[in-house]
């Protein structure tokens, strides 16, 4: 069993790593059992957020303008987590998103890791929902908060420890870290051909965006520009 690590969640603008952004996240440093240390912030996506992000985070764009971007972010992020295995619940989606900023800024990401979601799986009812939220419920964890990374990590965290102690004696490999294998490339900053024909685009359908275009990627924009074609036609 494992007994110290990182207990981590974000918020995101979105499920696909590849388009999405982080937003906020929240992490706790735990050593034998014990919460040691916490780290929060928010992320600015450079971009709008939906509504429906808004009404399930309570985050708003303002409070994330006047926040630094992910790039800022990410090294003391890694220098928090150390080496130290991640946990979290459904852990590889939120390590899919932390490998490719850390990637993004040329650092090294390849950690071991605890998903709750897994074991929340092994040892609920079927018929029982299994998300954060629901499993804290069913096991008796009291969340005063929820969709809000600090608050799901350290939630996450106090899962953790309830089900090692109901079933941790009898099943300690259950509860070992495994190796989060999420494959991930750095993106290739927009040449400035692109910018200059996205921008030619918008202006010419008289599009606003909701995403700041100096801060998107070759591939982001290319994904962009080739949706505007097909929706509105070329110049």
């Amino acid at each position: 069993m494992v007994s110290t690590y990182i207990a981590v969640d974000l918020e995101t603008t979105g499920l696909d790593p590849k388009q999405d952004k982080i937003i906020e996240i929240g992490a706790v440093k735990v050593v034998e059992g014990q919460v040691t240390e916490r780290y929060e912030t928010f992320v600015n996506p450079y971009r709008k957020l939906e509504y429906r992000v808004i009404m399930l985070t309570g985050i708003n764009d303002r409070q994330l303008e006047a926040s630094p971007g992910i790039g800022e972010v990410i090294g003391g992020f890694l220098e928090f987590a150390g080496e130290l295995p991640v946990l979290g619940h459904h852990v590889i989606f939120d390590y899919s998103f932390l490998k490719r900023a850390a990637v993004n800024e040329g650092f090294g990401f390849e950690r071991q890791g605890i998903d709750t979601l897994k074991l929340a799986r092994r040892f609920m009812p079927s018929d029982e929902k299994k998300n954060l939220s629901a499993a804290c419920r069913y096991f008796g964890i009291i969340q005063t908060l929820s969709h809000r990374a600090l608050a799901d990590a350290k939630a996450a965290h106090k899962l953790y420890q309830e089900l090692a102690v109901r079933y941790g004696k009898d099943l300690p490999e259950v509860f070992d870290s495994q190796a989060l294998v999420y494959k991930v490339k750095k993106d290739q900053p927009a040449s400035k051909r692109q910018k200059e024909h996205l921008q030619d685009l918008l202006k010419y359908h008289k599009i606003v965006l909701s995403v700041q275009t100096e801060q998107l990627s070759r591939n982001e924009i290319s994904r962009i520009t080739d949706k505007i074609i097909a929706q509105y036609g070329r110049i």
